[in-house]
């Protein structure tokens, strides 16, 4: 086999990135776009020893499994990997993807991992969106989000996971562009202001952001942008971001006010949050709170329990377990994050909740070395690479009785589970599934660990 080879395909499963497989003569083939059931066509674009890429060129036969998706512009964009698969089959695909890397990685033979906590409507439910500005082809100027695995711009300012707002903010800014001669940043000459516009809604409040991500310390006749964008119901807040480093992170550290507050203020449950534009909150309100509260449940404190979480953001998960436990305290590395943990305590009238600055895997080993601090309930909610190894040898040696697990990554979620349960040290109870991100690949879990000494 060799690119650009043209092959018929029945793709049999799929991969942990939503892309079909199937095989040939032994070889496996990964086509982006395909479905398990479909007869295919497909087009080699990289060919490997063991295993190779293709991209579906024409359906011969489609899966019984596939739905009409929402956007004309899904295969396009790098952002819903699924969205043909029905919707309940994308549970089944999610449930199964963390079973098979709990057996495969963790060496668990059977996971105790329950259904899917799914959405009953599975679009527009994501309250953030960042949005790269640039020029196609032809010169014009656009929006939308960048194609999979690429720096290259799919046109377009209606995403079907996204809030309805956002396109009447996105064509407001276009329209002024034009108007002003703005022009966007050029990742490759360095010039150009406007990189991203970085839009926020709080679900509860209707609440409103918009933060311009730019190359620059000002942006021309913010004032009049201002007029227009304010006119849109809701609208709470304007900031500019200043980024001028030559890099793929979208944010830079400096926040400039512009109009109204620097934050919107959302809730989850009872408990009220103040979100600025570089904070971290979930993306999906109504599964947030399906999630923390299985956290909350299998955390099981009776208002005694001193609990510890690492990678605590801005305090979601530690001031909802707050109420239900005698003291809390979270670690987080990122400056603005904490500051908008302890002014959410604030907010809330919580007292008995502390945060801490810096690394988990520093913070942690020299609270317990040095201050001998013991927790009766461990939450851990780490990025996508999972708990540093220190993070988990400190656990193992501090021994709290429950150890609550909040992971947005199968893999590195087994991964820790096989360190924690290993010797017999902990014993893996259940595992929540819980589908943040419907249409896409992604799925986030809470798992609960019991100490066995």
């Amino acid at each position: 086999m060799k690119k650009n080879d043209l092959l018929q395909i029945k793709i049999e499963s799929m991969g942990s990135a939503g892309e079909g497989i199937g095989k040939i003569d032994g070889y496996p083939l990964f086509v982006k776009d395909a479905l398990p059931g479909d007869l295919a066509e497909v087009r080699l674009t990289k060919v490997k020893k063991n295993y190779a890429y293709a991209r579906l060129e024409r359906l011969l036969e489609a899966s019984p499994d596939r739905a009409k998706p929402r956007c004309p512009l899904h295969r396009r964009c790098g952002g819903c990997q699924i969205q043909a698969l029905s919707y309940e089959k994308q549970l089944e695909y999610k449930e199964t993807k963390v079973r098979e890397d709990l057996i495969r990685i963790g060496g668990f033979a059977d996971p105790p991992v329950l259904p899917v906590l799914g959405m009953e409507e599975p679009y527009h439910y994501r309250n953030k969106a960042q949005f790269p500005f640039g020029r196609d082809r032809e010169g014009r100027l656009v929006t939308g989000f960048y194609a999979g695995r690429t720096h290259s711009i799919v046109p377009g300012t209606d995403c079907a996971l996204g809030v309805p707002e956002n396109q009447r903010i996105l064509e407001t800014i276009l329209d002024f562009m034009n108007e002003k001669g703005i022009e966007p940043y050029d990742e490759k000459t360095g010039k150009g202001l406007l990189r991203h516009a970085l839009l926020r809604k709080a679900f509860a409040t209707g609440e409103l952001m918009v933060c311009l991500v730019i190359n620059g310390k000002s942006f021309p006749d913010i004032s009049e942008l201002s007029d227009r964008l304010f006119e849109i119901p809701g609208m709470t807040s304007l900031t500019l971001n200043v980024n001028r480093r030559n890099t793929n992170v979208i944010l830079g550290e400096e926040i400039i006010p512009v109009r109204g507050q620097t934050f919107i203020t959302d809730r989850i449950g009872d408990i009220s949050y103040q979100i600025s534009p570089l904070s971290f909150y979930q993306v999906n309100p109504v599964q947030t709170e399906k999630l923390y509260r299985t956290a909350l449940a299998y955390a099981g404190l009776t208002g005694e329990e001193t609990v510890w979480e690492l990678y605590c953001g801005i305090g979601t998960i530690s001031l909802f377990l707050a109420r239900n436990a005698r003291r809390v305290c979270g670690v987080e590395i990122v400056p603005q994050a904490v500051e908008d943990a302890r002014r959410n305590a604030a907010l809330n009238g919580i007292t008995n909740v502390e945060f801490y600055l810096g690394k988990a895997e520093e913070v942690l080993p020299q609270k317990y070395e040095k201050d001998g601090i013991q927790a009766d309930v461990m939450v851990v909610d780490p990025p996508r690479k999972g708990c540093d190894a220190a993070c988990l040898d400190t656990m193992l040696r501090m021994k709290p009785q429950r150890i609550v697990y909040v992971s947005c990554d199968p893999a590195t979620l087994a991964r820790d589970l096989k360190i924690l349960c290993a010797d017999g040290a902990y014993e893996l109870q259940k595992v929540q599934p819980v589908d943040m991100f419907p249409q896409t690949a992604g799925v986030e879990n809470v798992a609960l660990l019991t100490y066995c000494g």
